[in-house]
């Protein structure tokens, strides 16, 4: 699914806006992004009986457990050999956590 879809229901949400076909497309459109009427009816319909503000805060909540996990302690002599290898796996793990998130806002 297109983030730009994600947004533009959220941007719906906190305007207050109910999150429907018609207007999804309106701020899509707005946005100079070419809407395509499956995709935001998917959209409309996986977000139907989520409730999106309950959804923001358990993916806020989870984003902030990953940032505060502690990285590992410094070796006794001062030098933290870091392997590069690792560093990626703990970005990449990041990130899919925070995709997981977001998953959430889909029910």
């Amino acid at each position: 699914m297109g983030m730009e879809y994600v947004y533009a229901a959220l941007l719906l949400h906190k305007a207050g806006k109910k999150v429907e076909e018609g207007a999804l497309v309106k701020v899509l459109d707005a946005a100079g992004v070419k809407s395509d009427a499956a995709m935001s009816k998917a959209v409309v319909a996986s977000l139907d009986g989520v409730d999106i503000d309950k959804a923001i805060k358990e993916a806020a909540v989870q984003q902030v457990a990953v940032a505060a996990a502690p990285a590992g302690a410094a070796p006794a002599g001062g030098k933290h050999e870091a392997k590069p290898e690792a560093k990626k796996e703990d970005e990449k793990k990041s990130a899919e956590e925070a995709a997981a998130g977001l998953s959430a806002l889909f029910g």
